[in-house]
C-alpha cells in the first residue's frame, strides 16, 4: 500500500522524471556492505510507507521543509531515514511515540529537480536502524541513529526457508499476482537469505504495518517464517 496523497507531504510516485528536469543527481548502484552508516541522519515520517533494505522507494518532494531536508542530504551523506507513522498520531506530531523507532535508512540513488522546484528521487534501502534520539524538529526532523545488523542464522535452515518463500512467490504468480520481470530475475539470482526476505516483503506485502513487523525482526529465519505465513495467507484469500 502506498502512502495516501495528502497536501504538502513527500509522496511515492509512479511516473518517471519529466524531461524538463533542470538538475539530475544520479549515482551508480552500490553494494550495501560498503557503505558507512552515519551517526546522525535526517528523518522523514510517512503515513503508509517504510524502507526495507535492498528496496527502491520513489518519492516526490515538494513541501518546503522536505526540500531543505533533501538539500541537506545531498550536501552530506546522501542518506535519508524513513520511519512509519504510528496509527492515530498526526503526521506533524512532535511526540517521539508518533513514529516507529525501528526505521530504514536509504541512499539517494537518483534525484531530479523540476522547474517548479519539486524533486523526484529514488532511495535505495541500505539497512535497518534504530532512531535513538531526536536532534531537531525544525526546519526538518533529524536524529541520532545506529545500525541494526541481522542476527546470526543457521545457513541450512535459512536456505530451506528461502526455498519455501520462492515456492510461494511462484504460486502467487500463477494465481495472478503480477511480478515485474526485473524483480523476478532478481529473486532467482539472490543467494543472501536476508536480502531475499526483504525484497519479497517489499514486493508482495502491501500492508505497511505488516512490513514494519518484518523490519523490526532481526532474526533472518524468524523473518522468513513470518513472511511464509503472510504469503500463505495471501494464497488462501
Amino acid at each position: 500500500m502506498r502512502p495516501r496523497q495528502s497536501p504538502g507531504r513527500p509522496q511515492p510516485r509512479n511516473k518517471q522524471p519529466k524531461p524538463e528536469a533542470i538538475r539530475n543527481y544520479e549515482k551508480e548502484p552500490v553494494s550495501t556492505n560498503t557503505i558507512k552508516i552515519p551517526t546522525e541522519a535526517p528523518v522523514m515520517v510517512l503515513p503508509n510507507a517504510l524502507l526495507l533494505p535492498f528496496a527502491l522507494l520513489p518519492l516526490t518532494i515538494f513541501e518546503p521543509r522536505y526540500r531543505l531536508l533533501l538539500s541537506h542530504a545531498l550536501e552530506h551523506d546522501r542518506m535519508i531515514c524513513i520511519s512509519l507513522r504510528r496509527p492515530d498520531f498526526d503526521l506533524d506530531s512532535s511526540d517521539p511515540e508518533a513514529f516507529y523507532s525501528t526505521a530504514g535508512i536509504g541512499l539517494i540513488r537518483a534525484c531530479v529537480q523540476l522547474e517548479n522546484g519539486n524533486s523526484n528521487l529514488i532511495l535505495q534501502g541500505i539497512c535497518r536502524v534504530r532512531i535513538t534520539s531526536l536532534i531537531q524538529e525544525i526546519p526538518f526532523r533529524s536524529a541520532t541513529i545506529h545500525p541494526l545488523p541481522n542476527e546470526e542464522a543457521d545457513a541450512l535452515e535459512a536456505r530451506a526457508l528461502c526455498a519455501r518463500v520462492l515456492e510461494l512467490c511462484h504460486e502467487l504468480k500463477d494465481k495472478g499476482t503480477p511480478i515485474p520481470l526485473p524483480i523476478e530475475k532478481q529473486l532467482a539470482a539472490i543467494d543472501d537469505p536476508a536480502a531475499l526476505a526483504d525484497i519479497v516483503a517489499h514486493t508482495f506485502i502491501a500492508d505497511p504495518f505488516t512490513r514494519q513487523k518484518l523490519l523490526e525482526e532481526l532474526s533472518v529465519p524468524s523473518r522468513l517464517r513470518q513472511l511464509i505465513t503472510e504469503l500463505q495467507d495471501d494464497l488462501a484469500s
